[in-house]
């Protein structure tokens, strides 16, 4: 950027003197929330409650040295009213008046920041952006959106965006609150009704997007999720990792996160199972074949129920007992739930019986009945108390079980291929898949309800069964959702091809779908690289763009087999003497030996197979293939790319694994390779 004239280097003293009045007014916020004690409550629990709420504010008060509070400023000049000046920030500052300093990215009026252009200002006639240097402003950058007038002599719009969208960086994803773009914003402040789903090519942003999503309805509707809650469900550990920082920078710590293991946790996973198995079993199918097999437990009686009482015996007929259970599996409640309603019911049966012979028994007699040994034991004969591990344990050893709850949904040989080899005498000795696990989480929904949060961001979405979509449904099914992926990006056999099919899954088909194909973090180079493959599996899916001046870099480096590692260490060690992070990728069971090779040459890196959740910043990290997905680079190397696609089941998955390989790089991609590349890429 051009050097300053004097007019403007007083400018920019004048902005910096902004930026250390509002430092002060923050550290003031601080220390007075600090002095608030919570232990003058009027009561114990009260003041547990107002504790945990003054450590939140406390926390969200903090000052990063590291960075500004403010990144950019907008000067209004609203039709018919005042002129005035907003500096947007991370977090909302006040003065001792309560005057604004500085105006969280978050509020209406920052709306303005993202989206006012030449052609709808939105009352905006000053749109400034400021460079950033360890905490203290080194530039700044105007454009103005009059359209008779000019940009700020001296300035060149955009060359700040882009220097900080390329800016080097190790760690953890950091925020973008200071560069989202339009499309961005308007993802990001999505009303909470409404379920988004993003189609994002790589480098678009999704994830951040959906992060700040997550940010905005926590501010804009805060009474509302606090109770409800938010989570963000991730693909791995070491993309949670990845983001983790993102909500807590922007001032956001009551967010929960889950990968979709994590998610449906219902057992240790104990067993593998061939491809075809999994994908069978995640498909939505198995849905109603679960239903079938939970309520086929209910048995029609053929014998009355009898309850002695004092000298007598009362009875409700067995066609009386058969309306009552017809009438509660017609409610539409959950299998548990109409079972604890039932003994009530059998017992209210019986009072009719002693109101009729002249008693005139009360509340207290009908809950005496419901809880006697009698009708408890009526009770577990008609509609026995279940878990999901038992149903789902009989259905997979029991071929007349299976065939009975399939109907006509699947066939004989699907059956087959459902059914254990050799099944587990017992449910506790069962050795369960992953796929099981959504199958474990379907059963447990019909037989009592998920609670459901009022928002849940899901990344990498593609990549999950019907079945597991289902079961992030209904973890909002009285919510929204901001559903992330992209279709080229599917790496599962079963990864979804269609964007609706995925979200009538999710219980969401009533959905706002968005397309991000302009790629701000990936370089033009890399993507038109890895664009080659888009053809072969995912036709008719359009090619990102970049719209970054900046190339970036692609080297392609041969080497012998015997030469492989040596090269991949000389690669690595150009790629770490510039600032910034660098991604190692190779083929998971390649890992081991390029780990080896770069100790062996006294190159200091982490593993993310073994080194995620330590909080230790490394600036080269070894990546497995398989954990490659949503995480980013400076530069990248990636090592033997068709032995990353020959890792997967079948040809499809392997090019779209090496697609998401290839478009980690935010700069520079070098790759190194003994055996041919994938005719695909020439």
């Amino acid at each position: 950027m051009p050097a300053l004239d004097t007019d403007l280097t007083g400018e920019l003293a004048r902005e910096q003197a902004h930026l250390d009045d509002a430092r002060e007014q923050l550290a003031r916020m601080r220390r007075l929330a600090e002095s608030l004690d919570a232990s003058k409550a009027s009561d114990a629990v009260s003041g547990e409650v107002l504790g945990r709420v003054l450590a939140r504010r406390i926390a969200s008060l903090q000052d990063d040295p590291r960075t500004t509070l403010f990144f950019g400023r907008i000067d209004v000049e609203p039709a018919g009213g005042p002129a005035e000046q907003f500096h947007i920030g991370r977090r909302h500052v006040s003065d001792e008046a309560g005057d604004a300093v500085v105006v969280d990215w978050r509020a209406p009026i920052s709306t303005a920041f993202y989206r006012a252009s030449p052609i709808d200002p939105m009352d905006v006639v000053l749109r400034r952006r400021f460079g950033v240097d360890r905490g203290r402003l080194t530039a700044f950058e105007d454009e103005n959106l009059r359209a008779s007038e000019q940009p700020e002599a001296g300035s060149t719009a955009g060359s700040l965006l882009a220097a900080e969208i390329e800016r080097p960086r190790t760690g953890p994803m950091r925020d973008i609150v200071s560069t989202i773009q339009p499309e961005q914003d308007e993802i990001v402040r999505s009303d909470v009704t409404v379920s988004v789903c993003v189609q994002g090519a790589p480098g678009t942003g999704k994830t951040a997007v959906g992060l700040h999503r997550a940010a905005w309805l926590l501010y804009s509707f805060r009474e509302r999720l606090d109770r409800s809650g938010v989570l963000v469900v991730g693909p791995n550990r070491a993309f949670l990792d990845h983001i983790g920082a993102v909500l807590p920078s922007l001032g956001e710590v009551r967010v929960g996160h889950a990968t979709i293991e994590t998610l449906l946790e219902h057992g240790r996973v104990r067993a593998d199972e061939p491809a075809d198995v999994a994908t069978l079993k995640g498909d939505a199918r198995l849905a109603a074949v679960l239903h079938r097999a939970v309520w086929s437990h209910v048995v029609r009686p053929s014998e009355a129920l009898v309850v002695p009482r004092g000298v007598r015996k009362w009875r409700v007929p067995a066609y009386e007992v058969k309306g009552i259970l017809d009438e509660l599996a017609a409610r539409g409640v959950r299998y548990s739930a109409a079972r604890d309603l039932l003994p009530q019911r059998l017992a209210h049966h019986v009072l009719l019986e002693m109101e009729r012979s002249g008693e005139a028994p009360d509340d207290r007699v009908q809950d005496a009945v419901a809880r006697s040994p009698a009708v408890k034991k009526y009770v577990a004969s008609v509609w026995p108390a279940l878990d999901p591990h038992g149903v789902l344990h009989r259905l997979l050893s029991d071929a007349d079980t299976l065939g009975e709850a399939a109907g006509d949904d699947l066939t004989a040989d699907e059956q087959a291929m459902l059914l254990w080899d050799k099944a587990a005498r017992t449910k506790g000795a069962a050795r369960w898949s992953r796929a099981d696990m959504a199958l474990l989480d379907e059963v447990d929904d019909v037989l009592r309800r998920v609670p459901s949060l009022g928002h849940v961001v899901l990344d990498e979405a593609q990549d999950l069964s019907p079945m597991q979509l289902r079961a992030v449904g209904r973890r909002a099914s009285t919510g929204s959702v901001t559903v992330l992926g992209d279709i080229a990006q599917g790496t599962t056999p079963w990864a979804t091809g269609s964007w609706d099919d995925a979200m009538r899954h999710l219980g969401k088909a009533d959905h706002d779908l968005v397309v991000l194909d302009r790629g701000f973090r990936v370089p033009a180079v890399v993507i038109e690289y890895a664009a080659r493959l888009l053809p072969h599996m995912a036709p008719g899916l359009g090619a990102p763009v970049s719209v970054r001046e900046n190339p970036g870099r692609l080297e392609l480096r041969p080497a012998t087999r015997d030469d492989l590692h040596a090269e991949v260490v000389r690669a690595v060690e150009t790629a770490a003497a510039a600032p910034g992070s660098v991604g190692v990728i190779a083929a998971d069971d390649s890992v081991e030996a390029v780990s080896a090779a770069l100790a062996a040459a006294s190159v200091p890196h982490g593993r993310l197979d073994v080194d995620h959740g330590d909080d230790e910043d490394r600036q080269v990290e070894v990546v497995p293939a398989s954990v490659a997905k949503g995480l980013e680079f400076d530069r990248t190397v990636v090592v033997e790319p068709s032995a990353i696609a020959a890792a997967e089941p079948d040809e499809r998955t392997g090019l779209r694994r090496l697609y998401v390989v290839l478009t980690r790089a935010v700069s520079e991609l070098t790759i190194v390779h003994a055996e041919p590349l994938p005719a695909e890429l020439s």
